[in-house]
């Protein structure tokens, strides 16, 4: 490392306050009422959402109409009434889904989704890119920074971007090495006075609350921020939209962009950024036509701005235990929802272009994040009731709670239909009921023929939203060519449809798994996403998914006995149930990713002709990963120039009779005043005394003089002796 190195931990403290919000009470500092609607919200909003919702209600009586003529043609049972319930339930959220996708069809087409873009000069106002981290791979991070960076300078935006590294790392190896990793990319870029980095020796609040100590401590000095995901990359000309079309509309709290999936290898990423990029704009363009300026925020790759965060988005701690009580984890709802009452605009700009993220690698990272997603959206419930929020905003928390929810009502709709043929097969019929009052038999009769027409419409909303993404990218020359041609994209249509049918039972239960643990009381806990490599032992597929294999195996043997139409009926949610573990082994693969691009399906333009800044994001990550740090602590040690800085860079030490006592830093420079050999005390440490120790000066002090009795760094001689 350059001993010349120079670089500014931190700007100047501008201090701004963020009062926790009430739930119960209406907001402390509310924007000026304004008259009418807001001046940035589109013209005709009451006639778009008669239309979406008007329409899903309508579609969702008929269905039930349908569905109840199936059930009962010679009166209802108890179990079929439960049906037809679950039923309409499940029918309603298909149907809003369908009528929104409608019209983000007409919006794309009419090349909607840009309506606050403000053409003009570069931005007046100066503003922060957060970047928050956690426990994340540093090299993928400041490869993201910079390539946003570079860009950012070639449109002349230097002075008009501050990039801050918000680290809530616990791993004391991967914290040194951001550390290291923003040492380096000041130097490379010349970033000293505009990227800083700062660690938070104890993540209180989790992501919400790293950006409101943020928004506490640097938030008077930018008008605005843009909070980006540890995977997340912008173009510069896409950011300097964006700032253009907050300063052009005062009204505006919030815009979200609609990130693009990228960089996908596996299959089960291919398929993900194969759908995101095909049907992703349909959807997005639907939902922001009739949500207008009662949008949502989705968590990154969203402006900000500063004033209406920090007056309206304070999150509150939420009552009782976890996993419902405590902190809000989905954060993301609750604030949009917040700001909204407080009378900030929110919205979503669809059709701007630039906004990258990076999928999931394989069906169990899928689940893991679905786990922490599924308990966040759970606490949806104890908001819901929460004083002034807007009617839409309330309809986003139901959404939230409905994605998750709607997995065990689709589980409990298919085991009561099981148990309905399996009583029309085992369970005599009473023909005649005790009341004797009956003249004829009554026959228990399921419509067939009804019923099959019922299962081909319900089926026909699910997958028009599909085809109208294919026929808006079909329309679009350079997007057809980026998705493979013609038939390159029907091809891709047709693999990512069956296998995403058959993944579909596979999630139905493992979410269904989360809300009853999340009911019982267990908690998630918070732990980093793994983004590079699907690849998962056998062993431990095998464990995650024997519950579903049997189940799937249970399901078709009882199909079976009932009926072999039955079993024909079920057919893909017993398969997808039962080839569960070769289904997620199988699209966790890299190779099969690699070999379906190479014959030009689940391909993307993104990929394809990809824009300068994901090019050079992968070449520098790729860089990086060349040279990776061995041993960051033992770096740490010997190189003067990364202790220094790291010592500069360190957080406020415990303030006495104030802060409670740090038990693993006690107990961590009690084993250091001991030990009399670094190598061999080290790998004993706790994880959190490790960080702990790195955090204290007295400590670090000690840690180096231990390290010039070792003859070899930390490490080098277990590892010979292993």
């Amino acid at each position: 490392m350059d001993a010349g190195l120079t670089f500014q931990p931190l700007p100047a403290e501008a201090p701004l306050a963020m009062p926790i919000q009430s739930l119960s009470q209406a907001p402390l500092n509310k924007a000026p009422p304004r008259p009418g609607r807001f001046a940035s919200s589109p013209r005709g909003m009451a006639l778009r959402r008669l239309l979406v919702i008007g329409g899903a209600i309508v579609m969702t009586g008929f269905g039930a109409r349908e569905m109840y003529r199936v059930l009962a043609v010679n009166g209802a049972t108890p179990l079929a009434i439960f049906m037809l319930v679950l039923f309409v339930a499940l029918f309603a959220w298909i149907a809003l889904s369908f009528t929104s996708a409608i019209a983000g069809f007409v919006s794309v087409i009419g090349g909607g989704g840009r309506r606050l873009a403000t053409p003009g000069a570069l931005p007046a106002t100066r503003t922060a890119l957060l970047m928050p981290t956690y426990n994340e791979s540093p090299a993928r991070i400041m490869a993201g920074l910079e390539a946003i960076d570079e860009d950012i300078r070639r449109l002349n935006g230097t002075d008009l971007f501050d990039i801050f590294i918000l680290s809530d790392t616990t791993s004391p190896e991967v914290w040194i090495e951001e550390e290291k990793a923003f040492l380096d990319l000041c130097q490379r870029t010349g970033g000293a006075g505009r990227i800083f980095y700062r660690h938070r020796a104890k993540n209180t609040a989790r992501k919400a609350g790293n950006i409101a100590e943020w928004v506490g401590r640097f938030g008077g000095a930018y008008p605005q921020f843009l909070i980006l995901d540890a995977d997340s990359v912008m173009r510069g000309d896409t950011l300097l939209s964006l700032v253009r079309a907050m300063e052009a509309h005062p009204d505006v709290g919030l815009i979200q962009t609609l990130p693009i999936i990228t960089g996908g290898t596996t299959l089960f990423a291919r398929m993900q950024q194969f759908a995101g990029r095909v049907y992703g704009p349909v959807i997005a363009h639907g939902i922001a036509w009739w949500h207008g300026a009662e949008g949502n925020y989705w968590g990154h790759n969203a402006l900000i701005r500063t004033i209406a965060f920090a007056e309206q988005a304070g999150l509150p701690e939420l009552r009782g235990r976890k996993p419902f009580g405590g902190h809000i984890m989905s954060h993301d709802f609750i604030e949009a929802a917040l700001m909204r009452r407080g009378g900030w605009a929110i919205h979503m700009m669809p059709g701007l272009e630039g906004s990258y993220e990076e999928s999931p690698p394989s069906l169990i990272d899928l689940a893991v994040r679905d786990r922490r997603w599924c308990q966040g959206n759970l606490q949806h419930m104890a908001v819901l009731p929460a004083r002034g929020l807007h009617l839409i905003s309330r309809m986003h928390l139901l959404t939230g709670i409905g994605s998750y929810i709607t997995a065990p009502l689709w589980l409990l709709f298919l085991l009561s239909g099981v148990l309905i043929a399996l009583q029309a097969r085992f369970i005599p019929p009473d023909y005649f009921p005790s009341n004797g009052k009956a003249l004829f038999p009554q026959w228990p009769v399921i419509d067939p023929v009804r019923a099959m027409w019922v299962f081909i419409a319900t089926m026909g909303l699910l997958l028009v939203p599909k085809l109208l993404g294919m026929l808006t990218v079909m329309l679009h020359r350079d997007l057809r060519r980026g998705c493979g041609g013609f038939l390159g994209l029907v091809g891709s249509l047709l693999l990512e449809t069956v296998i995403a049918g058959l993944m579909a039972p596979v999630v139905m239960l493992t979410q269904s798994i989360d809300v009853v643990a999340i009911l019982l009381g267990q908690d998630s806990g918070w732990n980093a996403q793994r983004r590079d490599d699907g690849k998962i032992p056998l062993r431990d597929i095998i464990r995650l998914y024997r519950r579903h294999t049997i189940l799937g195996v249970l399901l078709g043997i009882g199909a079976w006995a009932v009926s072999p139409y039955l079993a024909l009926w079920m057919l893909p949610v017993v398969l997808g149930l039962a080839l569960a573990v070769p289904l997620a082994s199988i699209t966790g693969r890299r190779s099969l990713g690699a070999g379906l691009r190479r014959i030009g399906l689940l391909r993307i333009p993104e990929e394809v002709g990809p824009p300068e800044v994901l090019r050079r994001t992968a070449a520098l990550y790729r860089q990086a990963v060349a040279a990776p740090v061995v041993d960051s602590v033992s770096t740490l040690l010997h190189d003067p120039v990364l202790l220094a800085a790291h010592r500069q860079m360190l957080p406020p030490g415990r303030r006495r009779g104030t802060d409670p006592l740090n038990v693993a830093l006690l107990t961590g420079t009690a084993r250091l005043a001991e030990a009399e050999c670094l190598e061999t005390l080290w790998p004993t440490l706790s994880p959190a005394e490790q960080a702990a120790v790195l955090s204290d000066e007295p400590a670090l002090d000690r840690l180096l003089a231990l390290a010039k009795v070792d003859a070899d760094p930390i490490g080098l001689r277990a590892e010979k002796a292993r």
